[in-house]
């Protein structure tokens, strides 16, 4: 690409190898060509005038595109796909005559597109799969490790770090099942003709409508597709897009809530995303570390949740049996929301397999507020020694006031001999201290991750590859 013209920084700094080729020119013009020989072959088949010669021409010419040719095409009949007919036509000479026979470009451009859409979900789940893995072996490391919990972003009672990755794990699992709900449920557009109706195909085989379902039986099975839509118009339904896009955003939205949870985390130097020997955080302020890629995973994925609306809007307005104000938007919209997912979970995989707990950093939170997440033991506690629950519960919100008042002074939590002081809990602040152990405020935290990790564990058997390396 010339530097003096607009590349999408999707291309040039975020997204897969894979994907950019994916959503090339390449693919989807030889894409075009494999459905033209598909058509061909089962023509053939079915016995319409398409000889094996002919078949075997296309099938030798999918790749040699002469983009000179066709785009010289197109500048005359203002038709990309009748562009590259004549340029296949080109290339194939003995078949140019039954290219596209009975076909409607939609034919092509919209079967490619379920196709290319089918491999860049398997790709993304690959992706989701293995950025589970990393989560995994981080949840299972500190599935006992005590941190402060938080509701509101207010300190709150104790999880532990493993617990809190199984959540944001939970949330991937959900988008995996998402994805393979929609892999699952795709069906293929098939040659059904100008309006969807197979009348040329009608005309073709002379009213045996038997050939045409052999026909689109035959040429979906060549790509992996077991079933066509049921009806439709000239388009495959514009639904499909608007279930992938949503399917992308949901995964914009877990990938957004893990990353902005590290960022508040990282602002307390309790948890750190991977930073590099020679990584300037800062251009002017050189003792920095920033969360740089947690924050470009929040920026891709607001994107890409902003993307994913334009489907739903494409689908409503889709007049009868066709309009081509879907065209434009969804050559956009589509392949980069594919590139921008892959980016994301390109980066939430780099993140998590290099995420840092400072252990100490996350206990000394732990210890500064145990004395407040232990006073409703040191309460039951006061009660077994004859205290009134009402009386020390009183006792309780006053000393906590009084002791959260002198914190906000920059003075240390004195609670307990507050709370000592007072003759109705009958203890004195070292038995109170025996009962400050973080790991009896947890709960079931460390159960749940293994009960959980087991449940998941034939998706973390998928796991495995290489954690991408990040271009910036």
């Amino acid at each position: 690409m010339p530097k003096d013209r607009y590349e999408s920084p999707l291309s040039s700094r975020y997204a897969s190898v894979f994907m950019l080729n994916l959503f090339s020119a390449d693919a989807r013009i030889q894409t075009w060509r494999r459905l033209w020989v598909a058509l061909a072959r089962a023509e053939h088949n079915l016995g319409l005038p398409v000889a094996a010669e002919q078949v075997a021409e296309l099938e030798a010419h999918i790749t040699d595109i002469d983009y000179d040719v066709a785009a010289q095409r197109e500048k005359e009949v203002r038709h990309d796909v009748m562009a590259h007919v004549y340029a296949y036509g080109k290339a194939a000479p003995s078949a140019a005559g039954i290219i596209h026979l009975g076909a409607t470009s939609c034919y092509v451009t919209d079967n490619a597109d379920i196709i290319l859409y089918r491999e860049g979900l398997r790709y993304l789940r690959k992706e989701l799969t293995n950025l589970l893995g990393n989560l995994a072996r981080f949840a299972r490391q500190y599935a006992d490790t005590p941190t402060l919990g938080y509701t509101h972003y207010q300190p709150a009672q104790l999880v532990t770090v493993g617990k809190r990755a199984a959540l944001w794990m939970q949330d991937f699992l959900a988008d995996m099942e998402e994805l393979d709900f929609v892999l699952e449920n795709m069906k293929f557009l098939g040659c059904r003709g100008t309006t969807g109706t197979e009348a040329s195909f009608m005309d073709l085989f002379e009213g045996d409508g038997s050939k045409v379902d052999e026909m689109n039986r035959q040429i979906s099975a060549e790509f992996g597709f077991d079933k066509c839509f049921a009806v439709c118009g000239q388009t495959y339904p514009r639904k499909l897009d608007s279930r992938i896009l949503n399917c992308l955003s949901s995964i914009a939205q877990s990938a957004y809530r893990m990353a902005n949870d590290i960022r508040l985390l990282q602002h307390d130097r309790q948890v750190e995303e991977p930073f590099e020997k020679n990584q300037i955080g800062s251009s002017a302020m050189a003792y920095k570390r920033n969360p740089m890629r947690c924050e470009r995973i929040c920026s891709l994925s607001r994107y890409l949740m902003a993307d994913a609306m334009n489907a739903p809007m494409t689908a409503s307005v889709q007049w009868m049996e066709r309009t081509l104000d879907d065209s434009a938007n969804r050559r956009i919209s589509m392949p980069e929301g594919f590139l921008c997912a892959d980016a994301v979970l390109r980066l939430a995989q780099n993140v998590t397999d290099g995420l840092h707990v400072n252990e100490k950093v996350v206990d000394r939170a732990v210890r500064e507020y145990l004395p407040f997440i232990a006073t409703e033991n040191l309460m039951m506690e006061g009660v077994k020694r004859g205290g009134d629950r009402q009386e020390l519960h009183e006792i309780i919100r006053t000393c906590s006031m009084a002791a959260t008042a002198k914190m906000k002074e920059g003075e240390p939590c004195d609670l307990l001999s507050h709370l000592a002081a007072e003759p109705a809990f009958a203890m004195t602040e070292a038995e109170m201290e025996a009962v400050l152990e973080p790991k009896l405020y947890t709960g079931r935290c460390a159960a749940q991750v293994e009960a959980f990790l087991d449940h998941i564990s034939p998706v973390l058997a998928e796991a495995g590859g290489e954690t991408p390396e990040i271009h910036v």
